[in-house]
């Protein structure tokens, strides 16, 4: 794992794709795992937050995350206890209207598999979004859907929204998500921490 984090944190694939974006910054993998985590937190891409900061979640997405899993950010960044690997490992940058761009899908083509191969067995995985979901567990349908349905994976797998402020309207459309999801999300994750 020591070696496959160092070259995970050397990656350039992306480096000339970043420097055509609005933001045109260098490549910054944040990589936060050890073999033996309970908890795979198996995000999107390091928002511009994280890219400045190189740890992952330091944004008010990851207040929200850590909320739903009942977690202080002590047991959060516990290396031992949860790896956070998104599906990419760098911030993509920004389109030109300030959007969050995709993440590029050469890095979880290059390093997903040797990543998950690494970080061997977890109690519990938490996909946050469309991307983990497709890599995880092969959905295609809509995210929405994944979540509705979110008792067909649960207890060993969570499909949760994106915890960003931009779903924040989604999420006071669906009481469901705080009511029966969270709830569970909470007991799963001090089980698989216990």
């Amino acid at each position: 794992m020591e070696r496959l984090t160092q070259d995970i944190r050397a990656c350039r694939i992306c480096a000339d794709r970043f420097t055509q974006t609005a933001t045109g910054h260098a490549p910054r993998p944040v990589v936060w795992a050890r073999p033996g985590a309970r908890i795979l937190v198996a995000g999107q891409a390091p928002g511009a937050r994280v890219h400045e900061s190189g740890r992952p979640f330091t944004d008010p997405s990851g207040d929200r995350l850590r909320d739903w899993m009942g977690i202080d950010d002590q047991t959060f960044y516990d290396r031992d206890r949860l790896a956070i690997v998104p599906m990419a490992f760098c911030f993509p940058g920004y389109n030109a209207k300030g959007s969050d761009l995709p993440p590029p899908p050469v890095c979880a083509r290059t390093w997903r598999g040797k990543m998950m191969d690494a970080l061997g067995q977890v109690r519990l995985r938490i996909l946050v979004g469309a991307y983990a979901m497709r890599w995880h567990l092969g959905w295609k349908g809509r995210v929405d859907d994944a979540v509705r349905n979110w008792r067909d994976h649960a207890p060993a797998t969570f499909v949760l929204p994106h915890p960003s402020w931009r779903n924040t309207a989604w999420l006071k459309r669906n009481p469901f998500f705080e009511a029966e999801v969270v709830p569970a999300l909470r007991l799963a994750v001090k089980e698989a921490l216990q």
